[in-house]
């Protein structure tokens, strides 16, 4: 909308960006009465939790940057009646490899007597199953317990602990680097790659890094929903964003794209915003300003000093297929292959050499990486045509690729990091996925990749770290404030995925952001 047109000079909350956690704090302020303008650079609201059609002239709407759901806690699907759903994937994962000289791979799903059979065929006997199974069900008891605390004031380390109620759980994810637990627990350098992987998503790091990032990213992405279980947006993750605009709006929220701000003036109980827009500066006055974006522009809208930007270490593909192609492990069905996580050179041992030559300034030789097929669970997300005609989404994740990595000429290093990946995608392969490709309206190949400093500047991620920052522990530490999205400015929260216990698609943030204002102000 217009600068001058649409809203008024002063709100209860202003937020800064509109992607979902923005949206999500601007829905539920809005809902308790109070009068919310949310603020958008882009011409849409939705960060990187959008569908787009990125091959010309194909109806095909891709989850282009985030792409999974587990975060999310149906508490806010229900509180702001949000019209969105997720599927289940029948198939967890799909890891293929090849033992004695031939093609064998661990498919992880489709009930426990197949998973069971899978572990036999890959190891020869019982007991990396059962290894499977203790560890995680130990991780999923602490999923049970800690899920629920990220909607609640944060827990001392003391409380959490105590709420978890498993000292060995608490030792293996909070206290020791997760490669000891990962060695320790299993014997087979496959399952112990494909346990590793939860790891290192979006963070570089080895299994035995002190700093203990790697399992901080790990504790993430196994207590999503309370089981960890990793589902499907109907509609691509678009689907989300548009019903949370919808939510905000329908409740009285003012949505104001194309209005980029610029800076933020505070006294610590009254704000003004100044933004930019096509047609010129504007300002505006608000009670509270809620910063949906990385804790560096935060800084830098509030004119202090910008931490360290945290390092992105991803590469991102998006692809449209003609057809799914054929794996030379003929015992598993393409369907199911790749409608789980499709791991791609994640061995442990190859995971820990791809981390060794990213570290010493190298591309990784075999690049790690994970894929799966959307379309397999929803094809909602393509045209009735294509459907029809068997085509298919691939969606692959690559790991250990930092950022660094990209500085002397990011699009060089990009094609040759992409040639390199998919050349691992096709030793599974009984044909190359080029032949699978689709085409779009100009004849190109349907493949799009996006490095770390695409990340940094299309979406504004510093250092294209898909979490804004490295991920915090989901308790209190010196500074995290009750709900761990406070600033040193009193009336300006930060609701993005740098706040604690944000990344991922969560709403968290969001709505930890809502629950502070609305408690100070007394709701």
């Amino acid at each position: 909308m217009p600068a001058h047109e649409g809203h008024h000079r002063s709100y209860d909350a202003v937020i800064v960006g509109g992607g979902h956690n923005g949206l999500v704090a601007a829905a539920y302020l809005a809902r308790a009465g109070r009068s919310v303008l949310v603020l958008e650079r882009l011409g849409n609201t939705g960060g990187a939790a959008v569908s787009t059609r990125p091959f010309a002239g194909v109806d095909a709407r891709l989850s282009r940057y985030s792409y999974l759901v587990s975060l999310l806690p149906k508490k806010i699907v229900r509180d702001l009646g949000l019209d969105f759903r997720v599927r289940t994937r029948n198939v967890s994962s799909y890891t293929p490899v090849d033992r004695d000289g031939r093609p064998t791979g661990l498919l992880v799903g489709g009930g426990e007597r197949r998973t069971r059979e899978a572990f036999a065929r890959l190891t020869g006997g019982e007991r990396e199953y059962q290894a499977w199974q203790r560890f995680y069900d130990m991780t999923g008891r602490v999923a049970q317990r800690i899920f629920p605390t990220l909607t609640e004031p944060l827990p001392t380390r003391d409380e959490l602990r105590l709420r978890v109620d498993d000292e060995e759980a608490w030792r293996v994810l909070f206290e020791e680097p997760i490669g000891a637990a990962v060695e320790d627990r299993f014997a087979d350098d496959l399952v112990r790659g494909v346990v590793l992987t939860d790891a290192l998503i979006g963070t570089f790091a080895d299994a035995h890094d002190p700093s203990l990032k790697q399992n901080r990213c790990f504790l993430y992405h196994v207590i999503g929903g309370g089981t960890g279980a990793w589902d499907v947006p109907v509609g691509g993750m678009g689907a989300l964003t548009d019903a949370l605009a919808t939510a905000a709006r329908d409740a009285g929220a003012v949505l104001a794209t194309g209005h980029e701000a610029v800076r933020i003036d505070t006294d610590g109980s009254a704000a003004e915003i100044t933004y930019r827009t096509a047609d010129g500066e504007g300002a505006v006055a608000a009670r509270h300003v809620l910063v949906n974006a990385s804790p560096q522009q935060l800084a830098v809208l509030t004119g202090d000093q910008p931490p360290t930007p945290a390092e992105g270490a991803q590469l991102k593909v998006n692809m449209l297929l003609k057809r799914l192609p054929r794996l030379r492990d003929s015992e598993v069905d393409p369907r199911e292959a790749f409608a789980g996580t499709f791991h791609v050179a994640e061995g442990y041992q190859e995971l820990a050499t791809a981390h060794a030559q990213a570290a010493a300034g190298r591309l990784p030789t075999a690049p790690p990486s994970e894929i799966y097929c959307h379309s397999l669970t929803d094809p909602s997300i393509l045209g009735p045509d294509l459907v029809e005609q068997g085509y298919q989404t691939l969606t692959l994740f690559g790991l250990h690729t930092p950022a660094r990595l990209f500085d002397r000429d990011n699009d060089a290093v990009r094609e040759e990091l992409l040639k390199s990946t998919l050349a691992q995608l096709d030793a599974p392969l009984a044909e190359p996925l080029a032949d699978c490709l689709a085409t779009d309206a100009d004849g190109r190949p349907c493949i799009e990749a996006k490095t770390p400093l695409d990340l940094e500047r299309d979406l504004r991620l510093p250092g294209g770290n898909i979490f804004h920052r490295e991920l915090s522990w989901p308790y209190a530490q010196e500074g995290t404030g009750r709900w761990g999205v406070e600033t040193r400015h009193a009336n300006v929260l930060l609701c993005g995925a740098g706040a604690v216990r944000g990344g991922g698609v969560s709403g968290v943030p969001g709505h930890n952001a809502a629950m502070a204002v609305l408690e100070e102000l007394g709701d």
